[in-house]
């Protein structure tokens, strides 16, 4: 063991009540692993989903990309991308995470008499696209936040688990056969003391006398 044992019955108590700890803290460390593994599949799920629209969204609107060579007096693109993706939060096995729930665009302000009447589906799409593209961000975020939670929960379950645990339960054996030699060679010696004690006794007082009738 890396640290050395004091071999003292206080020593033993602090083991024992930290391997009672250890043992109670882990079925809870595994427990949040398991529900952090589920869920995690779960959002993998829907961000593979996600993208997966994402993608079809902005394949519809390829098909006709070409007419924004024609500028029209607007910028789509620009008028396209996000103002502020608006989120709320959400508490996953104890994780923070946000929460998709909308996106807010620039106003649009622009004579339909004057653009061409392409515009106005050119923008609907591209901000449909920014739309799922701003969810599936959010969702890889709560991907990322999960996996760093649940690699920090992997560790320590390793670590009460590989470490901890064995270490306490060492620290307890070793502790016992000193405590318990110690034990032994007290009784050992009260023994030894008491035999020399009956054996002065005895040589003090001399024999007892033989009673003759």
């Amino acid at each position: 063991m890396a640290a050395k044992i004091k071999l003292t019955r206080p020593e033993l108590k602090r083991y024992r009540d930290a391997l009672a700890r250890y043992s109670r803290y882990l079925p809870m460390l595994k427990l949040k692993q398991q529900q952090l593994q589920l869920t995690l599949r779960d959002v993998a799920k829907q961000r593979r989903e996600l993208k997966r629209s994402a993608d079809e969204a902005t394949a519809h609107f390829r098909r006709y990309e070409s007419v924004l060579a024609d500028r029209a007096g607007m910028d789509v693109r620009q008028l396209a991308q996000p103002a502020e993706i608006k989120t709320s939060t959400a508490n996953i096995a104890g994780v923070e995470i946000p929460v998709f729930e909308s996106v807010e665009f620039p106003l649009a302000s622009y004579s339909l008499f004057g653009t061409p009447p392409w515009v106005d589906q050119a923008l609907a799409d591209l901000r449909e696209v920014s739309r799922r593209r701003a969810r599936l961000d959010v969702l890889q975020r709560v991907e990322e936040l999960l996996q760093q939670e649940l690699a920090r929960i992997v560790q320590r379950v390793n670590l009460f688990e590989k470490v901890k645990i064995p270490e306490a339960r060492e620290a307890i054996r070793v502790i016992r056969i000193k405590l318990g030699d110690e034990m032994t060679a007290a009784v050992g010696r009260a023994k030894i003391a008491k035999n020399k004690l009956a054996d002065v006794m005895v040589t003090e007082t001399g024999p007892y006398p033989v009673l003759s009738e």
